[in-house]
């Protein structure tokens, strides 16, 4: 199943004046948003790679070309950082040859990626996904399971419960 669409909590919500109020509706808390989820797709392997099939619920919300190249892009970026070549075999024997130490003082290349992959998700919320009241939750938030997309312009159909002192 591409998506699943329910409610969580968080704090990612722009203002209607920052791209919530796509289609002229205040923007509503992120914890009481709409959220669509993109699944983890295993069917070739564990490394890091998300469903491609476009989730209904995101339907005339944003056209079918930006949310593949999103989610190709993702994919690829990811792709990369778990590539093995001659210069991640050197890290790792530099890092067996320092006693690990060598990480006090720079990135791995799995780190490196994974900001190139925070950066883009940025990139893309501000110049596509906001403007379409959407935001896109960078996956290394949850874990790497799945891609949050929050509807900002829908409350959640259930929303979470409050707490009362």
């Amino acid at each position: 199943m591409a998506s699943n669409t329910t409610s969580s909590s968080g704090n990612n919500c722009k203002p209607s004046s920052e791209g919530g109020g796509g289609s002229g509706n205040p923007c509503v808390s992120i914890s009481n948003c709409r959220k669509i989820y993109v699944q983890r797709d295993y069917g070739e392997g564990s490394g890091v790679k998300f469903q491609t099939r476009f989730p209904s619920d995101l339907e005339g919300k944003i056209i079918r070309d930006e949310y593949d190249y999103t989610i190709t892009t993702m994919n690829s970026m990811y792709e990369e950082a778990e590539r093995a070549n001659c210069s991640t075999f050197c890290e790792g024997c530099m890092a067996c040859v320092t006693a690990y130490l060598i990480y006090f003082c720079s990135e791995t290349h799995y780190e490196k990626c994974l900001k190139k992959v925070s950066r883009f998700v940025a990139e893309q919320n501000e110049r596509v996904w906001t403007k379409r009241g959407l935001l896109i939750t960078d996956p290394i938030e949850k874990g790497l399971r799945v891609i949050e997309i929050s509807v900002l312009t829908e409350p959640a159909l259930n929303p979470p419960p409050t707490t009362s002192s």
